[in-house]
This record gives structure tokens, C-alpha cells and sequence, in this order.
């Protein structure tokens, strides 16, 4: 269809002011044979013809054209191939008017056996077009600052918005370069931009430098310019013209967000309040100022009480008692400080009021005047300071973070001789809400890890022995702060008969839980050993408390609505020693095996069974045995001692042995170099070493015999019992003995099952010890005044330093100690 001119007298279009929205065309459905099928409110909006006046009728009679129907045969097949249709057709308004509108077909489609075409159309617009006085106008006025200049670069032609940008007056810029006028403003980049427009064609959009205007000389600008090549007649370059808008809004904001994106990732690095502080200072030097001080409350650095202010608690002390964290300055020495890293500092700006640090704003100091009384009766020194080195502008930003007051962050300029801008205190605003976050984020974790740490050691052993059946050292290295406390412990618990139980443990997770934990676990272990019970029903009962302590977190965490895991689980091995037999016992839960060392300097690590983590649950743990040769060494360890970031555990045990079998006689010395060479920087996880060297109670401190069957033996072994201990020069404690022995002989005579076998013991303490084959152990009793018998027990129970019983795969034990004096 050929497109036709728009009748100059129709009306102003009706339709979207969009030329790309479509949501008010004229919409027409129209079947194969020209039949319309469906008619939109916007078409009788555009042609006047309401729906029941076109529905059911040909459509042909709307066009304002002589009919054609090869190229509507044309239009129609092409719309059948899936392609669509548009063009410009003029057509009939119902009240006769002519209008040309944009015409566009779809493919066409079938609405049951039909085929349909979709037709939307809108008025087409005409161009408009301006004469020279309106665009001579729209040009002179233009918020765009715009030049024509000539093949010398000389302006011939520039707008009034130019002229107000520069400051230099039109009569001044005609015939002359720019080079000649403002020097300071990177003329001869532009200038040099401008040469390469004019070779190569190609213009340049959007240039933005900084530089300064006579019109405003006290403040930077920053400008965005474009420069396009003038073509003449003869399609030759006549000019070059350039455009140029002041940015310095959004060239400020840009610099905000960069600097402050690059402060997020510049301060904070480190979880330590100090160094938070001096990353501060750091960064604003000199980048923002010349001469930075970051004062922080002392509580702030205190790991002990609240720590900071709260800005609603109250009345704040007259004045804050804060320190010096961070100082930074382009001056080497930083010689404008008055107050030193570390130093107390009390600086607050004019007018010196302290609530500037719990509700204040920034305070922004253009003009500083060292003559100010306010600076001589409050600030001697600093206004001395701020006279020697020309300190000359100033913004004091309380730092708070999460509704507390942690300190102030002052920024001052002496070098740099343009004054701090209203401008500027939002961008010293931003940085220092920045480093506030980091500051208390710091200060929140210090404290909480302080807490930890305490919790941690307090639950430690503080003294470790081993009687005389093992010599005992330890070493316990803490996790790197940044990865928070363990929970690794170790202890050594002395059982009857001379026995010592060794244990070592680690809790997974890290934290104030893991340190309560191991803690709880501690104790439990402490409990279990001294009911004597054998490593494996040691760590049964231990993985039964895990389990229910699981639990308990697990509703608790439900109660919360927490999605947390609730797993709690451990690692532990446990043995015993003892020092008459040589034997040690030993289970383990998941947990590395110990090392053993022999006194020529030979190390193996046992195979004993591994035993699921405590935990778990429903697995049984095994009890293996070995003997030791006196003056062996054995080493219980924690997995963070032999695994290492650049070797598997396996290189790691085998390093441990290779440096315990070094013949050294000194313990302690021997298990902190032994730690110190495989963990020569702090690591992740906590470490524990605990190393014990065996020795025998020979036949000198131990004496046993058979005891018949007969009451009758009760004096002979209570005699016997008497030489005994009168011959290991304890005669004190003979007659406590002899009713020790009489005691626990006659219960087991009368009581208990053969064979029953005595048995004296001497190393730190005097035990007596009653074997018999009876799996049924005696309890105390507190007999009432009419009652004849039992108070044996309870008199032994008060004459001995502890009593007790202990099962054996043969029966059982019953043993008193006593102190020797």
C-alpha cells in the first residue's frame, strides 16, 4: 500500500504519547474474506465506528484508497507465512475525515474453521520542524554549555550556559584557544581530544576531568564534555563542537560510594579493636585528610564489664575517660598529636559538650582558630598544635555502632589547603559508621573469646600428677582466635591400687558451647573413673551423656525455631595404668591411638580397636591391653597436633613419634619442644599433648597373701599386716591398719566368695586392698545406738582418707587408703 500525507486539519492525535506503547491502538479481528470479527473500544475511539455498526460487516469501506486487491492478495500471503504486515494507510473516519494511520497485520490465525488476521493501527504523527529564531533560542538557553570552534580550535560560536560555567565572558573567548584562557583545567587534553575528533571522525562522549571555574575559583568542579566533528557542504570538516555539563553532584557521589567501598573492604580486616582503629586512621590518610585521630572509649578496650556506653542509660560523666587507638597523619611521627597510641585522650571539639558522643552530630569546623577561647581555656596544647602546623579545617564524627557509644574519629587538614565542605561530612559520616561496625563487631568477639578462654582453662587441670606410678607433663596450645576456643582437654585422675587413669578428649564445634561442653565432659569422666569402672564401660556411659546432651540442644533449638544442627558429638581415650603389673587399659571413641615410646627409643602406636565417636550411640566400645616396660613413654594427643595443612595425619603421628623418641630426661621440656616444632604457627583447632613416663612399684612396696577361709585368719593376717607396715617405717599407722584389715578380712570371710587374697600397697598413700571372687560389693552403713553390728565400714570410712570398691573380670576389690604422714 502506498503511504499518503496526513491532512493538515485533522486533530491532535488521541493516542499514547509513547511512540513504543501499544496499549491504546486501534485493534480490529477480521476474517479471510474481509469480514470483521472483533472491534475494540480503541478503534471506535480512532474511526468513530461504534462495534454493532463494523461486527458482521467487510471492512473495505473504511480505506480512503482506490482498492488493490493484488497487493491485498500479497499482504494476505505473506501474513499466512507467519511474517505479519505494516505500512502507512489512509482511512475513513466515520464523520468523513481522512486519516493516515500505521497499519501493522499479524500472521494469521484461526478462530475455529476461520482464518483471521489481527489489524492494530495508530494516527500517524507528523515531524515537526522549528524555525531558525526557536532553535537559535533553544540553543543560546540550553542547561548544556555548548561551543563551535573552528579547525584552529578557536571559539566562533558558544552559548550562554558556557560562558556562566567558566566564568570568562563571551567577548573574551571568540577568536581565542582554549589553552590561552584557562590553563588549569586540562586544556591541552581537551585540546588534544579535540584533534583526534577532527582526524578521525569519530567524537568522544562523555569525558569527565576536574578543574576549577572562575566563577566559583574556591571550589573543585568536575565536568563531563563530548566533542563531534561540523561537516560543510562538501562533507569536509569545518569545526569541531563541544558540549559540557558541570557533574560535580555526581562526580562527588560516585567518589562517596568508591571511597566508602573501598573503606568496607580496607578497615576491618582483623578481629582486634586496636588495629580496627589504626586501619581507620590509615585510610583517611591522605586520601580524605591529613591528620587523623581515633579515640575510643576506655571500656571500649576493656574486657571486662558492659564495655561502652549505652545512649539511653542514662546521664553521661562529665567527662569520657577514652584512649588513643589510632593515629595516622601525612606527617612523618605524626608530630600535630598531643596524646599517643595508647595514651589517655579526653580531646572533644568545640563546644566540648559529652553528649556529642551518645547523641551528637558530626561536627564540622571550617575555619579552626587556635585564638578561640574555647580552644585556649579547654585545648592548651592543641590549640599550640593547631598554630605550629597550620591545622586549619576539622570534622569530629562520634563513632556508635548498634546504639552504643564506642569513641570519636577526628579528621583535620593542614597541607591540603581547601577546607572541609558540608559535602565532606557525609563522606567522614559514612567511613566512620563503616569502621564503628568493624570496631564493635571487634569488641563483641574479643569479649566473648576472653570469656571462652577463661571458661576453657578454668576447666582444665591446672596440676597434673601421677603418684609415683607416672611421671606426667602437658602442653595445650588455644586456637587461633580467629577460629574461636575449643574444646580439646585433657586429665590425669588417680585411681586405687596405684592406678592412674590418663584421659584425653576433644569436643567438636568451637566457642563458649564447646568449652561448657568438654567441661561437663570432664567432670562426667572424673565421676566415672573414681566408680572404677574399665575404659570401655567408661566410654559407654560417656556416650550416653553426649547423647542426652544432644537432646537437650535439640529442644532447645526447637524451642527457638532454630534450623541449626543440633549434633553435639566428642572424641576421648581413656587408660589405665597400673603401675604393679605393668598393664595399661585402654579404649578410645573415635580418637587417635596414643604413642608409645620404649626406653631404647623404639615408638609404635598400639592398634587397639577405634570405637565410633561419643554420640553416636548403639555401637560398643572395646578395652585393649598392653604392658609396658618401666621407664616407657606414653602420649595422648589431640588430632590438631598431627594434622596439618600440608600433610595428612598419618605424616603427622609419625613426626610426633620421631620427636617424643628422643632420649631427653626432662618431661616438660621434651612435650613443649615437641609441640612447638609440629605446630610452629597458631592453627585453627586447639592442641593438647599430655606425655607420662611409666615406673614399677617393685616388690619393696608391695606385699599380698592368701587368705584361708577360716575367721580364724583374721589375726594372722592383721599380725602380718603389722610387720609390714612397722618394717616400711609407718608405725603411725599400724593400729589404723590392724583395724583396716581386721575389717575388711572378717567381711570378706563372712560374706564374700574364695579365693580372698590381701594385698598392701605403699607409694604416695598405705592401701589395703581385700580381693575376693564376690561380684556383690558392701555399702555403708550408719548404725543406730541399739544396734550391735555394722559400723566396721563406717569406721573405716572415718579413718581413712577415702574407701572404695572396683569390679574385676574375677570378682572384686575392696580398698582403703591413708594418708602417710
Amino acid at each position: 500500500m502506498d503511504s499518503a500525507r496526513e491532512d493538515p486539519d485533522a486533530p491532535a492525535s488521541q493516542g499514547p504519547g509513547d511512540a513504543f506503547d501499544a496499549s491504546t491502538d486501534a485493534a480490529v479481528v477480521v476474517s479471510g474474506d474481509g469480514v470483521v470479527v472483533g472491534w475494540t473500544r480503541g478503534a471506535e475511539a480512532l474511526l468513530g465506528h461504534p462495534a454493532a455498526e463494523m461486527v458482521g460487516h467487510r471492512a473495505d469501506h473504511l480505506l480512503a484508497m482506490p482498492r488493490d486487491p493484488v497487493r491485498a492478495a500479497g499482504v494476505a500471503e505473506r501474513c499466512r507465512s507467519g511474517m505479519g504486515w505494516s505500512g502507512l494507510v489512509p482511512v475513513r473516519h466515520r464523520d468523513g475525515r481522512r486519516i493516515e494511520v500505521d497499519l501493522r497485520v499479524s500472521a494469521s490465525f484461526r478462530i475455529g474453521e476461520g482464518e483471521c488476521f489481527l489489524l492494530s493501527a495508530r494516527q500517524h504523527r507528523r515531524q515537526w520542524t522549528v524555525g531558525p529564531t526557536f532553535l537559535d533560542g533553544f540553543l543560546t538557553r540550553s542547561p548544556v554549555g555548548m561551543a563551535v570552534l573552528d579547525l584552529q580550535l578557536r571559539y566562533v560560536w558558544m552559548n550562554d550556559t558556557l560562558e556562566h560555567l567558566g566564568g570568562v565572558p563571551r567577548e573574551h573567548r571568540l577568536g581565542r584557544r582554549l589553552t590561552e584562557l584557562l590553563p588549569g583545567m586540562q586544556a591541552e587534553t581537551i585540546e588534544g581530544l579535540m584533534r583526534k575528533v577532527l582526524a578521525t571522525g569519530e567524537p568522544v562522549i562523555d569525558y569527565e576531568y576536574l578543574g576549577w571555574s572562575w566563577a566559583d575559583p574556591h571550589r573543585r568542579h568536575a565536568y563531563s564534555t563530548s566533542f563531534f566533528p561540523l561537516l560543510g557542504v562538501d562533507n569536509s570538516y569545518t569545526g569541531v563542537c563541544y558540549m559540557v555539563l558541570d557533574v560535580t553532584e555526581r562526580w562527588n557521589a560516585r567518589q562517596l560510594l568508591s571511597l566508602v567501598n573501598e573503606a568496607g573492604t580496607t578497615i576491618g580486616r582483623s578481629l582486634d579493636v586496636m588495629r580496627t582503629a589504626q586501619e581507620l586512621a590509615d585510610f583517611a590518610v591522605p586520601r580524605f585528610a591529613d591528620f587523623v585521630i581515633v579515640d575510643l572509649l576506655e571500656s571500649v578496650l576493656s574486657t571486662e564489664g558492659h564495655g561502652a556506653w549505652l545512649s539511653d542509660a542514662g546521664p553521661a560523666p562529665a567527662k569520657p575517660t577514652m584512649r588513643r587507638a589510632g593515629l595516622s597523619s601525612v606527617r612523618e611521627g605524626c608530630p600535630e598529636a598531643v596524646a599517643r597510641v595508647g595514651d589517655r585522650a579526653d580531646f572533644l571539639p568545640p563546644p566540648h559538650d559529652v553528649h556529642l558522643l551518645t547523641n551528637g552530630e558530626p561536627v564540622l569546623i571550617q575555619v579552626l582558630d587556635p585564638t578561640d577561647d574555647l580552644w585556649i581555656a579547654e585545648e592548651p596544647a592543641r590549640a599550640e598544635s593547631i598554630r605550629r602546623y597550620g591545622l586549619h579545617s576539622l570534622i569530629s564524627v562520634p563513632m556508635r555502632a548498634r546504639n552504643t557509644a564506642l569513641g570519636l574519629t577526628t579528621f583535620v587538614r593542614s597541607v591540603n589547603p581547601i577546607s572541609f565542605q558540608p559535602d565532606d561530612v557525609l563522606l567522614a559520616r559514612e567511613v566512620v559508621a563503616r569502621a564503628a561496625l568493624c570496631v564493635d563487631n571487634a569488641r563483641r568477639y574479643t569479649r566473648e573469646h576472653t570469656a571462652a578462654v577463661t571458661l576453657q582453662r578454668s576447666l582444665l587441670p591446672h596440676a597434673l600428677t601421677g603418684g609415683t606410678a607416672l611421671e606426667v607433663a602437658s602442653s595445650y596450645l588455644p586456637a587461633d582466635p580467629s577460629g574461636g576456643v575449643g574444646g580439646d582437654w585433657f586429665d590425669v585422675i588417680q585411681l586405687s591400687g596405684a592406678r592412674v587413669g590418663l584421659v584425653v578428649g576433644d569436643v567438636v564445634g568451637h566457642g563458649i558451647t564447646a568449652a561448657a561442653t568438654m567441661g561437663r565432659l570432664r567432670t562426667a569422666v572424673q565421676t566415672l573413673a573414681d566408680m572404677e569402672m574399665p575404659p570401655d564401660e567408661l566410654l559407654a556411659h560417656l556416650d550416653d551423656l553426649v547423647l542426652r546432651l544432644s537432646e537437650e540442644r535439640t529442644h532447645e533449638r526447637e524451642s527457638d525455631r532454630s534450623t541449626t544442627a543440633s549434633f553435639l558429638g566428642a572424641t576421648c581415650l581413656y587408660a589405665v595404668y597400673d603401675p604393679v603389673t605393668r598393664r595399661c587399659a585402654m579404649a578410645r571413641a573415635g580418637h587417635p591411638p596414643p604413642v608409645v615410646v620404649t626406653p631404647d627409643g623404639q615408638f609404635s602406636f598400639p592398634e587397639l580397636p577405634a570405637g565410633p565417636p561419643l554420640g553416636l550411640g548403639g555401637m560398643a566400645f572395646e578395652t585393649h591391653e598392653i604392658e609396658l616396660a618401666e621407664n616407657s613413654l606414653i602420649g595422648l594427643y589431640t588430632d590438631g597436633l598431627v594434622e596439618g595443612g600440608h600433610y595428612d595425619m598419618e605424616v603427622g603421628m609419625t613426626r610426633l613419634g620421631e620427636l617424643l623418641a628422643r632420649s631427653d630426661p626432662d618431661l616438660e621440656s621434651l612435650c613443649s619442644a615437641a609441640v612447638r616444632q609440629l605446630v610452629p604457627v597458631p592453627q585453627p583447632d586447639d592442641i593438647a599433648l599430655l606425655l607420662a613416663r611409666t615406673h614399677t612399684l617393685g616388690d619393696d612396696h608391695v606385699v599380698s597373701w592368701e587368705v584361708p577361709v577360716d575367721p580364724a585368719a583374721v589375726s594372722d593376717m592383721r599380725a602380718r599386716a603389722t610387720r609390714v607396715v612397722e618394717g616400711w617405717g609407718l608405725g603411725e599407722l599400724v593400729m589404723t591398719t590392724e583395724l583396716i584389715v581386721s575389717e575388711l578380712v572378717t567381711n570378706a570371710i563372712r560374706y564374700a566368695e574364695p579365693p580372698i587374697r590381701l594385698r598392701l600397697l605403699r607409694d604416695s598413700r598405705l592401701t589395703c586392698e581385700v580381693a575376693d571372687a564376690s561380684s556383690t560389693a558392701p555399702r555403708l552403713r550408719h548404725a543406730r545406738s541399739m544396734d550391735e553390728g555394722g559400723r566396721g565400714l563406717f569406721l573405716v570410712a572415718q579413718l581413712t582418707h577415702r574407701w572404695g570398691a572396683r569390679h574385676t573380670p574375677d570378682g572384686k576389690v575392696i580398698w582403703a587408703e591413708q594418708e602417710i604422714p
